[in-house]
């Protein structure tokens, strides 16, 4: 089924199945090898799942500097993706500009590493 904006509805049960978990990032390093411009996180989600890697094109909005201490939204269940010889294990959300820069997703307050969002 497709709704009025041409997008693909999904059932609850498919929303379910995605991982959404806070994080907080430890480290951000120039990512060197890869295609476009970006960053090499290490984001810790606490005890359970613990300190997890990923790759995000953030560069021109956020420095390394801003990005340490911040919390991140993170899909947290999706496979590691190689991206040159670099394993991303989460993927960071954020808002897509129209010049195609983004935007961080986050949380309004502090809240426990890998708290779920619900």
């Amino acid at each position: 089924m497709i709704n009025n904006n041409n997008n693909e509805v999904i059932s609850w049960e498919d929303f379910e199945k995605v991982i959404l978990q806070v994080g907080t990032i430890l480290e951000a390093r120039d990512f060197q090898k890869a295609k476009k411009p970006a960053y090499q996180l290490s984001i810790d989600f606490g005890e359970e799942l613990g300190i997890k890697y990923s790759s995000a094109q953030l560069t021109k909005l956020y420095s390394k500097e801003d990005l340490i201490g911040r919390q991140v939204i993170c899909v947290t269940n999706f496979p590691p993706r190689q991206i040159a010889n670099f394993f991303s294990e989460v993927l960071v959300t954020g808002i897509v500009l129209p010049d195609g820069e983004v935007v961080l997703t986050s949380v309004e307050r502090k809240v426990p590493n890998g708290t779920r969002l619900a």
